[in-house]
């Protein structure tokens, strides 16, 4: 009897390395929604850009992040998690104390774009910790807690934002940002964690060459789901203010990320612990389904309840799809491939997020705002239609990539046993 219940103990989850990961990518993210709610005005007030330069100023972050976590991923596997997060903080602290000497639109852009950059490098370094750290049995919870810092950060990240640099000045909001990084510096410093010995499992596959160095094509159904989902809430987070100021409910618009990130602490641990014991597909078709009719609702909306009742749904759906479809990311590769597969989620994810504007904006000049977010609701069941199709259907079967991945990470661990035999055998026969 004591064999067994030893045995049904849960692995520790809340141990120091966890919450100081998951409190360092709380200020990341905080940092980076606080400054994308202010830089664009910003530029039209102090450098007298015109609304599409500003729009470029928002834009050109994303392209930073887009492209450093091209590299990242791969770099975590030949450098280490902690070097990569080491390395992000640094140049994302230079660059963010940059904010501070921007005498022109183009220093602006650059300063954006660097800072994008390193965001995305830190970011992905703390993603693929925190992957790391939490045991296997327990991950679609500890993933889900884990998001929740992403989720607070959205919601107190604008309101921040707004109401310091309306008390203040945009130097006190820079140097504000400085602070938390270097809290987040120091916590690094802080941190301990047992890092994966990844190199002798690199050594090992010789199939992570070209493009494979960089993307993880295991990924590809799960990357286009979120490019696909990242596009429908798009419209959301892009557009919300100026919708809901159009329909004379802009008191409402300022509410909904609240309620959305309420929905999502609230919901977040319990969908982590459906996801590790009935799989992720029970997780993952709802999101769809909520996203699409969150997002219905907001394009007919006329009262305020009607747009509280969007930000439930749309938590539901879009707030449960990003964490979860990173726990999904994690499940599918080898354990050497995950800093790849990290960055490779998100990257699908800020393609969508980061285009999906420019693309929606167009179609609402010509059709309006209702029939762009219903434009959104369809992308989001397309979403569902691919998941289901490239991925969902096979979850359980033979053809399960998740079954796939830990078969690869056993055929290495056998290569490793015997090519340390063979290194025995030879210090033996020498000895």
């Amino acid at each position: 009897m004591r064999l067994i219940f030893v045995a049904s103990k849960k692995e520790p989850l809340w141990t120091g390395a966890f919450l100081l990961d998951t409190a360092i990518n709380l200020l990341v993210f905080l940092i980076y929604y606080l400054l994308i709610v202010i830089i664009a005005v910003v530029a039209k007030d102090n450098l007298q850009a015109t609304a599409s330069q500003a729009g470029l100023a928002v834009g050109v972050f994303i392209i930073g992040t887009v492209f450093s976590r091209l590299l990242a991923g791969r770099f975590i596997g030949k450098l280490g998690c902690r070097k990569m997060l080491y390395l992000g903080l640094a140049i994302y602290f230079i660059s963010t104390a940059a904010y501070l000497y921007t005498p022109s639109l183009m220093a602006l852009y650059a300063v954006r774009f660097i800072n994008g950059f390193a965001y995305g490098i830190t970011s992905t370094a703390t993603s693929t910790i925190i992957a790391s750290i939490i045991p296997k049995s327990r991950r679609g919870e500890g993933i889900n807690y884990y998001g929740l810092s992403t989720s607070l950060a959205a919601a107190i990240g604008p309101f921040l934002g707004i109401l310091l640099l309306d008390a203040f000045s945009f130097q006190f909001v820079i140097l504000f940002c400085v602070v938390l990084l270097i809290l987040c510096i120091l916590g690094s410093f802080i941190m301990k964690f047992e890092e994966p010995d990844l190199t002798p499992a690199l050594q090992a596959d010789k199939t992570d060459t070209g493009i494979k160095e960089y993307i993880e094509t295991r990924m590809n159904s799960i990357s286009l789901t979120s490019v696909l989902v990242g596009l429908a809430y798009s419209g959301v987070i892009g557009f919300m203010a100026a919708y809901t100021r159009d329909i004379n409910l802009a008191d409402a618009g300022k509410y909904f990320f609240v309620v959305y990130a309420v929905i999502i602490t609230i919901t977040r641990p319990l969908l982590g612990i459906i996801f590790d014991r009935k799989g992720e597909n029970w997780v993952m078709y709802p999101c769809f389904v909520c996203l699409a009719f969150g997002i219905y609702l907001l394009s007919v909306a006329s009262n305020t309840w009607t747009i509280l009742l969007s930000a439930i749904f749309v938590g539901l759906g879009y707030g449960t799809f990003m964490s979860n479809g990173q726990a999904v990311s994690v499940k599918i590769v080898p354990v050497h491939r995950i800093g790849v597969a990290t960055s490779t989620y998100f990257i699908a994810l800020d393609v969508g997020l980061g285009f999906g504007p420019y693309i929606l904006g167009a179609v609402k000049e010509v059709v309006g705002y209702t029939y762009m977010f219903q434009g959104t609701v369809v992308i989001a069941l397309l979403a569902l239609a691919v998941y289901f199709f490239l991925y969902g259907r096979f979850v359980g079967t033979a053809k399960d990539l998740s079954l796939k991945a830990r078969h690869e990470e056993e055929r290495i661990r056998i290569r490793r046993r015997r090519a340390q035999m063979m290194e025995d055998t030879k210090e033996s026969i020498l000895d």
